[in-house]
């Protein structure tokens, strides 16, 4: 049977690139995302393309009844979701105490609160049927405090925490969850969360997001519980997390992420 994927924050990077990849796997798609038109364009490509059906759904997560919404609108469609990607993300970057208090609860919103509600509302329909896949976008942020973002790597820890916990919860039920952990990627995020002035652009060659829903969906696929891309991602990982004590782990984010001088920026 043709299996239906759900993917937030599909208009751009990562999730776009799922979806390309889905419908070439002969994959039904809702995508739902904030921009119509790039929504649009893309239903229209991979419907040309692929011969699949494509739903759209413009929602902005950050407001807390969209995924209720989104719920209703996939039922009333006659829609039943066999894999559902949680890809829309938010960050803010900066000193927490000079930030927009508005911006960083709709960091919390979209990255924690919506990803949670989201699961809880599909996922038992995925167990029901003993069949189903939930693919969480995390981040190597997930693994470590994040100095001027703190709000945003603390989210994608709770990305990393809750998606273990119920992949635990879940075996032998016949759904799996996928944590997908990449590194700076060429999304349009950087430049939404502000990150032109961390060094963070510089200390780190960001990757096509082509490659990273290339890997989350083999690792998906795979049944993996945790997939860190990218070998130098998977060692600053290890050995940072293992090895360094917490207080030399904050202390080389907060260099890495940390504001760059106006020289650097030149």
């Amino acid at each position: 049977m043709k299996k239906t994927v759900l993917i937030t924050g599909a208009s751009g990077g990562i999730g776009c690139e799922l979806a390309k990849i889905f419908a070439a796997e002969g994959c039904d798609l809702i995508l739902t995302a904030r921009r119509a038109d790039r929504l649009d364009e893309l239903k229209a490509s991979l419907t040309e393309r692929h011969g699949i059906s494509v739903l759209t759904f413009v929602q902005d997560l950050s407001e807390p009844d969209t995924p209720d919404v989104i719920s209703r609108a996939v039922t009333g469609a006659g829609c039943r979701v066999d894999i559902l990607v949680n890809n829309a993300g938010l960050g803010d970057y900066g000193p927490f105490a000079e930030s927009d208090l508005e911006k960083q609860s709709a960091v919390v919103q979209v990255n924690v609160a919506a990803l949670m509600r989201l699961t809880r509302l599909f996922l038992p329909q995925m167990l029901g049927r003993k069949s189903g896949k939930i693919i969480n976008i995390a981040s190597i942020a997930s693994f470590m405090p994040g100095p001027f973002m703190s709000v945003y790597y603390a989210s994608k820890a709770f990305v990393l925490s809750f998606s273990e916990a119920l992949a635990r919860e879940l075996q032998g039920s016949g759904v799996s969850v996928t944590a997908v952990c990449p590194g700076p990627s060429k999304t349009g995020f950087a430049a939404a969360a502000g990150l032109n002035e961390s060094k963070i652009i510089g200390a780190f060659n960001s990757v096509g997001a082509d490659s990273v829903a290339r890997f989350a969906y083999k690792a998906a696929m795979k049944n993996k519980t945790v997939a860190v891309h990218g070998f130098l991602n998977r060692l600053a990982v290890f050995f940072g997390v293992r090895f360094l004590p917490r207080r030399a782990l904050r202390f080389f984010v907060a260099k890495i992420q940390g504001l760059r001088k106006k020289s650097d920026s030149n």
